[in-house]
Formats: structure tokens, sequence, C-alpha cells
């Protein structure tokens, strides 16, 4: 016989006993798994399917390297993150926020901005200090870099790979994606900020929950019920969302140094969905703090509005002003 095919035998029954030996050895380690794979081995040499289904478990097996999850060798809950993430998130927050994009762009053009009945006063009101317009800012500009980058990182190979190229997409993903990670505690910073100067204006009472059933006919307080549903529900609840399974996804949360597999495939579910709620309820209130409602926007920008747009908007909350600058001028 030829030496060389000698010598590829040897090799090939020397990588057969190790594989057989290796296998063995993990079917021993299973339990019940090792008993069925003796009585295939009669029947079916070489058929594995029972060391392979206990491999496919997610529970651990023996490794020697000791680190976290290391004799996990198929982590199996992956292939459900990515049908969730690629599917469910993707798909549906895709339609969601689309829906909403159109559904804002549809009323603009039929009904256009809320404007005051009467126009402008000339007289301000003040309504925000200094203070409470920069934690607002630092919501909305923190906001507005996660939303955007968040945007290309989940559907930016629907959006812009296409037309960009992947030489492009590529490296403009990876600074996204740092980007993101920075900016995501600035934003938190910002969102325990702003729920502290703004929490006691706030609170809900018979008043909010008439002014919701009304569709905001009837007079409300310096915020009406809307406000404040948007305050607990979006900036509150989903910014803390975002926040915490952000910080799980950075892996910066005090007192954890390590997360499995499982549990930031898990973070990033939470975040993606809470995320997209975030972009969804945020829109909506973009448009009705800016282009929706006439003088809305100065409140932010200056401190004051207009008083025909106190009275209009927060008849309640201008009557306090009023009878307040009234006692402090007497």
């Amino acid at each position: 016989m030829n030496p060389r095919a000698i010598t590829h035998w040897l090799k090939a029954a020397l990588l057969g006993l190790v594989l057989s030996l290796g296998m063995g050895a993990m079917a021993a380690s299973s339990g019940s798994d090792a008993a069925a794979q003796r009585e295939r081995e009669a029947t079916q040499p070489s058929n594995n399917a029972p060391v392979w289904r206990a491999v496919n478990q997610p529970q651990g097996h023996y490794s020697a390297i000791k680190t976290p999850e290391a004799n996990v060798l198929i982590q199996n809950e992956g292939q459900n993150w990515r049908l969730v993430r690629n599917g469910v998130i993707t798909v549906y927050g895709g339609w969601l926020v689309s829906l909403v994009i159109a559904g804002i762009a549809a009323f603009y053009a039929l009904h256009g901005p809320f404007r005051l009945p009467n126009g402008r006063s000339g007289q301000l009101v003040p309504r925000f200090s200094a203070l409470e317009r920069m934690s607002h800012w630092g919501v909305a500009i923190t906001f507005l870099i996660l939303a955007i980058s968040g945007v290309l990182i989940l559907w930016g190979r629907y959006l812009v790979l296409p037309w960009l190229g992947g030489s492009l997409y590529g490296p403009l993903l990876y600074v996204l994606k740092n980007v993101h990670n920075l900016v995501g505690p600035l934003f938190t910073i910002a969102i325990v900020v702003m729920f502290v100067l703004y929490v006691r204006d706030n609170h809900f009472s018979g008043d909010d929950l008439k002014w919701v059933l009304s569709g905001g006919k009837i007079p409300s307080a310096r915020f009406n019920g809307g406000e404040k549903l948007w305050f607990w529900l979006g900036l509150t609840l989903l910014g803390l969302v975002v926040s915490v399974s952000g910080w799980v996804l950075n892996s910066i949360v005090p007192g954890i140094d390590h997360f499995t597999r499982s549990q930031m495939q898990l973070a990033n579910i939470v975040h993606g969905v809470g995320a997209v709620l975030f972009i969804a309820g945020a829109l909506g209130h973009i448009y009705i703090g800016t282009i929706g409602t006439e003088g809305a926007l100065d409140g932010m920008k200056t401190g004051y509005v207009d008083e025909n747009w106190a009275k209009e908007h927060h008849a309640l909350w201008h009557d306090e002003v009023k009878s307040d600058r009234g006692s402090h001028a007497s």
C-alpha cells in the first residue's frame, strides 16, 4: 500500500477515534442520553443524535474553560432572540412608527396647526424657569441623537444600506453604535433631573380625567391630562425601561460586571420595544409642542408664553399666575 495512503488512513482513524471519545464523554455526562446512545450504536452506528440533542439544551456541559457560559456549546435562545428582534420589533415597530408619522402628516395637512382664536395679545406670562428649560432641552437633544442612531441601527439596512453601500454603511453604523452607547447615560441623567423638576406639577386630579374625556375642551392646570400621561407613561416609565435595559447592554449596572447572553438578549428585546414606543409617543409630543400648536414652543425657547395662549390652553394655571401677581402687587 502507498505510504501516503497509509498515513492518510491513520490520520482519519485517529480523528475518528478522538471524535468518538469526545462524543462518548459528552454522552456520558448527559445521563439518560448516554444510555440512548449506547442502544443506538447497535442498530445505527455513528448516529449521534442523542448527543447533539443534549448539546443543544441550554444547561451547561463539561468545559475545561471556567469562564461563565463556556460550558454552553449551543445557545439556542439566540434563535428566539433573532426572530423577535428581526421579526416583531423590526417589522411591527417599523409599521407603528411609519403609521404615526403618516397620521401626523395627514392631520397637519387636513387641519393645520391649532391657532389662537384671538391671536397674540403681546402680553407675556412666565411659564418655565431656565433650569426647567435646560433639563427639557437636555432630554430632547439626547433623545434625538439616540432616536436617529437607534433607527439607523435597527432599520438602517433597509433605509440606508441600499443607496449608501456596504463600504460606507459599515463604518457609519460603527460610529453610530458608539455614539448611541455614550449618549445613553446622559439621556438617563437628563430624565432624572427633569423628573425631579417637573413631578410636583404632574400629579393627577379629577380634572385631568375630565380633560381627557372632553378631548381637551375644558380648562386645565399648568400641565393638562395629556401632558401628564406623557410625563408618567413616556418620560418616566418608558424612559426607565430604555435606560435600565441600555445599562444592561452597556454592562454598566452598578455592582454587576457580567451578564449572560440570555440576559443580554432579553435586555435587547425590552430595549427595542421600549425605544419604539418611546419614539412613537415622542413624535406626537414633539408635533403638538412645535408646529402643531401656535405659540407652544415659545415657552421652551424663551421661558414665556403669550397670555392668550395661556388662557386658551391652561386657563386654570393662567388664573393662578394672575392671582399670584395680583397678591404680590398689593
